[in-house]
């Protein structure tokens, strides 16, 4: 079983303890992230309150995942088609030898 690290990170100007598995680098490049989301919303004007910027940092974020998944499920996709076409062309190919060595 994994040991949780205490890791301190900055979101939003506000200093957080996370408890965690994860490695203390990945904690931290996962809470730049959501600052960094944070702080793009808060720059766009208009937001006085930080609570609603998370809410809309969260709701960026998660766009971005939903995404991510769709693109990757493309890719494995074209990686099963690929992967089908190739067993085909070489089951093809096989096929063609043997007939050719039965000859």
């Amino acid at each position: 079983m994994n040991q949780a690290n205490v890791v301190n990170v900055e979101i939003a100007g506000e200093s957080y303890a996370i408890r965690t598995v994860a490695s203390p680098e990945y904690t931290m490049q996962c809470a730049a992230h959501v600052d960094h989301a944070i702080s793009e919303i808060l720059a766009s004007g208009g937001l006085l309150q930080a609570h609603k910027a998370g809410i809309l940092a969260a709701l960026a974020v998660t766009d971005e995942l939903y995404q991510a998944r769709r693109e990757a499920e493309a890719l494995r996709a074209e990686v099963r088609r690929l992967a089908a076409k190739l067993a085909a062309d070489i089951e093809e190919r096989l096929g063609a030898s043997d007939l050719a060595a039965r000859s």
